[in-house]
């Protein structure tokens, strides 16, 4: 028997597949990330729900082994919230699993958000990535943006809206200039669609802002010019800022400052300059 990946709508109900409608109907078991959420589509679709097990981050270790066992004698549908299921949710290492043991897979072609403001934007696409979800501290945030950045290729984001205000934030930190796209409740009736700079897009949203958001980062080069002075400027008032050496440099490569091993060195020697002792003209 198969284990069919089904995509469910982001949002409007009109987006569901007719093939995705047969697979919920056929499916004698379907995994869903929330099962609440599960069985109101299959209300809306006028189905009947059969037994929905829960498959989330949390207790994926612990039901993959059984989902595929049962997928061995029976048709089981995998479901997520809204979307692709196992894009920014488990799913890879259950297609792994059932692979390992002889099970077939399916994944039904449907809606996904992070190809849907990929095509928006408008940004080529050539080549582009797929980032996920930046991660949730700013360091490691800016520096996630920051290497990003460095492929000068199109990259695609998910957020939290609790966290797109700092986020975009620190992405203006490592780069003011950069070109973003962003959508908010992407396919539902509220849906926002903003462009601009970091902060012009920040500036755009609601406060606070609430639903799904997806953005783009735009290829980006980095001014390659910089005056000699301002290299040691931006680093006093990082190091000052608190900025440990490895993250000023990364930043300002990013920022187009220079190459990053010789920005390493250069605020190492500015940060172990700060601390060396003052001497006291009287004494000399």
């Amino acid at each position: 028997m198969p284990l069919v990946f089904v995509p469910t709508p982001l949002g409007n109900l009109r987006d569901v597949t007719l093939r995705a409608v047969d697979a919920l109907a056929q499916a004698e078991l379907i995994v869903a990330e929330d099962t609440r959420v599960a069985r109101k589509l299959m209300r809306a679709l006028d189905l009947r729900a059969p037994q929905i097990w829960s498959y989330r981050e949390q207790n994926a270790r612990q039901v993959t082994a059984a989902i595929v066992e049962r997928a061995k004698v029976a048709f089981v549908a995998v479901t997520s919230d809204a979307g692709m299921p196992g894009i920014s949710d488990p799913g890879s290492e259950l297609i792994a699993a059932a692979r390992e043991a002889g099970v077939g897979v399916e994944v039904l072609p449907g809606p996904s958000a992070a190809i849907g403001v990929a095509l928006l934007s408008g940004f080529s696409l050539r080549r582009f990535v797929f980032e996920g979800f930046p991660p949730r501290t700013g360091t490691a945030r800016r520096e996630s943006f920051a290497r990003a950045l460095h492929a000068e290729i199109t990259t695609i984001w998910y957020e939290s809206p609790r966290r797109i205000a700092a986020a975009l934030r620190d992405l203006s930190e490592v780069a003011p200039d950069s070109e973003v796209f962003l959508v908010r409740e992407y396919t539902k009736i509220h849906e926002q669609q903003c462009w601009g700079t970091p902060l012009s897009v920040l500036a755009q949203l609601p406060e606070p802002a609430r639903g799904e958001v997806a953005f783009a980062i735009a290829p980006y080069r980095a001014r390659s010019q910089t005056p000699v002075a301002n290299v040691g400027g931006a680093i006093d008032a990082l190091l000052a800022d608190g900025r440990r050496v490895g993250e000023i440099a990364k930043l300002l490569a990013a920022r187009g400052f220079g190459d990053r091993q010789q920005l390493y060195a250069r605020a190492s020697a500015r940060k172990a300059q700060s601390k060396a002792p003052i001497k006291d003209a009287r004494r000399t």
